[in-house]
C-alpha cells in the first residue's frame, strides 16, 4: 500500500482496528523503496526523495544494500557549501542499516524503535531480501490503540521551552541547533501581524497562526535538492504552521497529520500563545508513560474494570504487554497466572517457567518472614503495598526493585487476584551509593570526610561517656607536603595522599577511624583507651610509619608528620573543642621541629591565642608603618675597614613593643606577608644605600635577607630587578643572603633561579653555613660569591680544637672555591684573633657592632676621607 492509500485507511479506521500484535511489519511497510546507486550526487537523490515524497532512499550496489541517507542527514550538509550538493551518496550516508523482518508485529516494532533510537529500518524477508522500509511514523498510523488516542489530549504531551527561531536567523543556526538538539523541525517567528503566507501550503489550516512557520528536515532536504538556500530561516521555513488547541485528542491530530500528510503540528494555549510543537514521535515516546497510569486506574477501578467494554479489557491487555514495567498477576492462592513481557526481561523466567508456581521463585533471602508479614497485613489491611525489595534473577544475580502490590476484588467484594508491578532499580541505588559517597567520604583516598568523621565522633563520644572510658582524637598533618605538590604535581601529590592513607589505615585498630579533612591534614578517632600513653604508642607508630620512603615513579619521597593529641575527658568532653585542641597540639608539634607528636596541654591554648593575635597584628604592620630596619655592619679582620652592612628586620608594635623576629618572621613566611614585607625590607635597604652614596660616604655593600617563600615567589627576580632600576641602586652594591636550605628543596631550579640573580649583576652570600646540608657536590655548583659561616661554630673557636678545625677548613674551602668568607656571631677578641690567624676575610658581631638604626649607624661611621 502506498502512503497515500494508507492515510485514507486510517481515516477511515474505527476504533476497533486491527490490533497491533496481529498486524505484520511487512503489511504497513512501504514496499516501493527508494533505491539509488552509490555514485549518484547527493541533490539528485534528494530530488529524487522529494518527488517520490518519501523520507529516505536506500544506497545500493546490485543486490547489496550499503547504506542509507534520509532527510535527518541532510542536517549535516552545508548549504552554502555547492561543492557538497555534487558529493556522491556514498561520501554521506549512513551505515549499516538497520533491518527488521518483516514478520515480527508492530508491537514489537514499537519496542525495537524505543530501544534502538532510530527512524527508519529496511524491512526484509525469511530469505534477508529487502521488501519495503517501514518508520515511525508508520508504526503510530498502524498501532491499533485508537480508543487510547481519543482518551488522550494533546496538552499530555506538551512540553515547556518552547524556543522559537526569528525569521531573520541565519539557516545555519537553524540546522545547527535541529542537529545538536535531536530535533526534526523548529518553530519560526516572523514577528508579530505577520500575516503572509509563505511557501509551503499543506501546513495550512484551522487555528492558523500567521505568525508562525516551520522549518522540517523535508523542507532541509528540498533545499538539497535545489542546490542552494536562502540565508535566513524565514525565507527556506514553511508557512503558515497548522496548530491545535490544547484539548483536542491525540486520535484528532493523529488524523489530522495523516490527512494533512504533514509530520507536526503546533499547540496553542487558551490565550492563543504558541505552547508546543509536537510530531508522531512524540505521540510514540507519549505512550508509554500513558499506557502504565492507563494500567493502574484499571487496576484500582474494581467494579469498573469489570463492567468495562471489551474494547477496554483490550486495551488494558496491549498496555501490559507494552509496559516497561515487569507486571505479574496471581490468583487469590497466589499462584502465577500471568506475566509481561518485561517481566521475563527483568527476571529472566519466561511465562512458561512461573505460571502455576508462587512469586517466592524469585526470593533472593535477603528479606525474613518478618518483612513477609507486614506486606500480607497491608494487603490484608488497606489492599495495597509498596516498598522496596531484592529479588534474585533466573541468572542467580541479584536485584532491587521497586514493587507495588495490588489486591483485586470481583464486583461482590471477594478477593480474585493480586497484581504486582515492579522497576529494577539498581542504577538508581548506585546513583545513591555514588551521591552517599560523594557526601562522606574523601574521593580520592575512599576515607571518610569531615561530616562523616564528625558523626562517628559524636557516637564514640556518647559510647567512652557511658563506659566510662578514654577517647583520644589525633590531627595529622604531613610537613612540607606543599613542596612536593609544588614541585612534582598534583598527580604525584595526589599518589603519595592515597599512600599516606594507606598507611594510616594500617597503623590503626579496626575500631579507629580516620578521616581526611582536606589538603594534607587528616584525623585519627582512637576509642576505648586505658589512657594517653594508648594514644602516644599509637602516634609513635603512625609516625614511624609515614617516615618510610614512599617510592612513586622510580623516585623515593620522604614525607614526615606532626601529629597533636587531644584526650577525651581529661582536655574536654565536647567534640568540636577535641579537635581544636589536637589541632594545637599539632602545631606546638610543628614548633618543636616536626615529625614527632605532642599531647594537648591547657598552656598550649594561650599560646594559640597569643599567636592569632600576633597574626592578626602583624596583617597591619606594614600599612602602619610599624616596622623598622636596624644595620649591623661588617668588618675586614685585616684593617678593621667597614666593607659592608646588613639590614635586620625590626618590628615595633605600639602596645606590644619590640617584637623578637624569631616570632614574627616564620609567621611571615607562614601567612605569605613575606612576600610584601620582603620587597619593602629590600626597597628601603636600597634607599639607605642611596643616601649613603649621595653623602659622599666611602664604598659600602649592602646585605639583606632573603627567605624561602620570596625566594620561590615567581616573580621575585622581577621584584628584585625593579627595585634596583626605581631605588638607581648599583648592582654590584647589593649582596643577596640566602641560606642553604632553601637552595637545596628544589637544586635545579634554584641555580636556575640563582643565574638569573646575577644575571642582574647582585652578589649571593650563602648564610647559616654549616647548619643545612653543607654538600660540597652542591656547593661548587652553586654561583655565589661568598660564605657566612654560622655563630654556631665561631663561639668555640678560641677554647675548644674541634670547632677551630672546622672554621679553619670551611675558610680553606671557601677560599679555594673563589669566595670571600665572614664569620658571624663574633663576640671576643680572642674569637676575632682565632679568625685573622686562620685567614677569614670579614667578621661580623657584637664585638664591633650591634644592630643600629639608619642614623646612629651613620653617626658612628667616619666622615669620608
Amino acid at each position: 500500500m502506498n502512503r497515500p492509500e494508507a492515510f485514507s485507511a486510517l481515516l477511515d479506521a474505527s476504533p476497533c482496528a486491527v490490533p497491533s500484535d496481529e498486524i505484520t511489519v511487512g503489511e504497513i511497510a512501504r514496499t516501493e523503496l527508494l533505491e539509488c546507486p552509490p555514485e549518484l550526487p547527493l541533490f539528485e537523490a534528494a530530488r529524487r526523495m522529494g518527488a517520490r515524497q518519501v523520507s529516505s532512499v536506500v544506497v545500493v550496489d546490485g543486490d547489496a544494500v550499503l547504506g542509507i541517507w534520509t532527510e535527518r542527514d541532510a542536517l549535516a550538509i552545508d548549504l552554502h557549501d555547492e561543492a557538497a550538493f555534487e558529493l556522491p551518496l556514498r561520501a554521506v550516508m549512513s551505515t549499516p542499516v538497520r533491518s527488521v523482518p518483516a514478520s515480527i508485529t508492530v508491537h514489537e516494532l514499537t519496542l525495537r524503535f524505543r530501544e534502538d533510537h532510530v527512524r527508519h529500518y529496511l524491512v526484509v524477508d525469511a530469505a534477508g531480501r529487502r521488501v519495503g522500509i517501514v518508520s515511525q511514523s508508520d508504526v503510530v498510523l498502524n498501532q491499533g490503540i485508537e480508543h487510547y488516542l481519543k482518551l488522550r489530549r494533546v496538552q499530555s504531551l506538551v512540553k515547556d521551552g518552547l524556543h522559537a527561531l526569528a525569521a531573520e536567523a541565519p539557516l545555519a543556526e537553524a540546522t545547527r541547533r535541529m542537529r545538536e538538539g535531536g530535533l526534526d523541525a523548529v518553530v519560526v517567528d516572523y514577528g508579530a501581524g505577520a500575516g503572509e503566507r509563505g511557501h509551503g501550503a499543506e501546513h495550512a489550516g484551522e487555528h492558523d497562526a500567521g505568525r508562525y512557520g516551520i522549518l522540517t528536515e523535508r523542507d532541509v532536504a528540498r533545499l538539497v535538492a535545489q542546490r542552494g538556500a536562502a540565508p535566513t530561516v524565514g525565507a527556506c521555513a514553511s508557512r503558515p504552521l497548522l496548530t491545535v488547541g490544547e484539548q483536542a485528542s491525540l486520535y484528532r491530530v493523529r488524523a489530522m497529520l495523516a490527512e494533512r500528510r504533514i509530520r507536526h503540528v503546533g499547540v496553542v494555549r487558551a490565550d492563543g500563545s504558541l505552547a508546543d510543537l509536537i510530531s508522531f514521535s512524540d505521540i510514540l515516546a507519549g505512550m508509554e508513560l500513558a499506557y502504565v497510569h492507563e494500567l493502574q486506574h484499571a487496576l484500582r477501578a474494581r467494579d469498573q474494570a469489570l463492567s468495562s467494554s471489551q474494547q477496554s479489557l483490550y486495551l488494558a491487555e496491549k498496555v501490559i504487554e507494552s509496559s516497561l514495567e515487569g507486571i505479574m498477576v496471581t490468583d487469590a492462592a497466589g499462584l502465577i497466572v500471568s506475566v509481561n513481557p518485561a517481566f521475563t526481561r527483568l527476571t529472566g523466567y519466561g511465562a512458561e517457567e512461573v505460571i502455576g508456581r508462587k512469586p517466592s521463585i524469585l526470593s533472593s533471602g535477603r528479606q525474613g518472614p518478618a518483612f513477609y508479614a507486614s506486606m500480607w497485613d497491608s494487603l490484608k489491611s488497606v489492599g495495597h503495598w509498596q516498598g522496596e525489595v531484592w529479588n534474585r534473577r533466573k541468572s542467580g544475580e541479584v536485584y532491587p526493585e521497586l514493587l507495588h502490590i495490588t489486591a483485586i476484588t470481583d464486583r461482590d467484594g471477594r478477593l480474585s487476584h493480586y497484581a504486582a508491578l515492579f522497576t529494577d532499580i539498581s542504577r538508581l541505588k548506585e546513583t545513591e551509593a555514588r551521591i552517599r559517597d560523594l557526601a562522606y567520604y574523601d574521593p580520592l583516598t575512599g576515607l571518610p570526610n569531615r561530616r562523616l568523621l564528625e558523626d562517628r565522633l559524636h557516637v564514640e563520644l556518647s559510647h567512652a561517656a557511658r563506659m566510662r572510658s578514654r577517647l583520644a582524637v589525633m590531627f595529622v598533618d604531613l610537613d612540607r607536603f606543599k613542596r612536593i605538590n609544588d614541585s612534582l604535581g598534583h598527580e604525584v601529590g595526589d599518589r603519595l595522599l592515597v599512600e599516606i592513607a594507606r598507611r594510616l589505615r594500617a597503623s590503626l585498630r579496626e575500631d579507629d577511624t580516620v578521616a581526611r579533612m582536606g589538603g594534607d591534614e587528616f584525623l585519627v578517632v582512637l576509642s576505648n583507651l586505658a589512657g594517653p600513653d594508648d594514644a602516644a604508642i599509637t602516634a609513635r607508630r603512625i609516625v614511624g610509619a609515614l617516615r618510610r620512603p614512599v617510592l612513586i615513579d622510580g623516585r623515593e619521597l620522604v614525607v614526615t608528620t606532626s601529629i597533636g593529641i587531644s584526650v577525651y575527658p581529661d582536655d574536654t568532653q565536647d567534640g568540636a573543642t577535641l579537635i581544636k585542641n589536637a589541632d594545637i597540639a599539632m602545631y606546638r608539634a610543628k614548633d618543636e621541629g616536626r615529625n614527632s607528636f605532642q599531647l594537648y596541654e591547657p598552656a598550649m591554648n594561650a599560646r594559640s591565642l597569643e599567636h592569632l593575635a600576633l597574626e592578626t597584628a602583624l596583617h597591619g604592620a606594614l600599612p602602619r608603618d610599624e616596622l623598622r630596619l636596624h644595620y649591623q655592619p661588617l668588618v675586614a679582620v685585616e684593617g678593621g675597614d667597614v666593607v659592608a652592612v646588613e639590614a635586620l628586620l625590626r618590628w615595633r608594635h605600639p602596645e606590644l613593643g619590640l617584637v623578637s623576629p624569631a616570632d614574627f618572621i616564620p609567621l611571615a613566611e607562614e601567612t605569605g606577608l613575606i612576600v610584601p614585607i620582603g620587597e619593602w625590607v629590600l626597597r628601603s635597604a636600597c634607599a639607605r644605600h642611596r643616601a649613603w652614596r649621595e653623602a659622599g660616604r666611602g664604598e659600602l655593600r649592602m646585605m639583606v635577607n632573603i627567605s624561602v617563600r620570596q625566594f620561590r615567589d615567581e616573580g621575585f627576580v622581577a621584584m628584585v630587578a625593579r627595585v634596583l632600576e626605581e631605588t638607581a641602586m648599583p648592582p654590584a652594591g647589593l649582596t643577596l643572603e640566602l641560606t642553604e636550605s632553601m637552595l637545596m628543596d628544589d637544586v635545579d631550579q634554584s641555580i636556575a633561579r640563582l643565574e638569573q640573580l646575577r644575571a642582574l649583576g647582585v652578589a649571593l652570600a650563602l648564610d647559616d653555613f654549616g647548619t643545612g646540608y653543607s654538600s660540597l657536590a652542591y656547593l661548587k655548583r652553586f654561583p655565589i660569591d661568598e660564605l657566612k659561616i654560622d655563630r654556631l661554630f665561631i663561639g668555640g673557636i678560641d677554647h675548644n680544637a674541634r670547632d677551630a678545625a672546622l672554621v679553619a677548613a670551611i675558610i680553606s674551602l671557601g677560599h679555594s672555591l673563589g669566595l670571600r668568607v665572614v664569620a658571624e656571631g663574633v663576640e671576643t677578641p680572642a674569637q676575632l684573633e682565632v679568625l685573622r690567624a686562620q685567614g677569614c676575610d670579614i667578621a661580623q658581631g657584637f664585638l664591633l657592632a650591634r644592630p643600629r638604626p639608619w642614623d646612629e649607624f651613620c653617626a658612628v661611621r667616619a666622615a669620608p676621607g
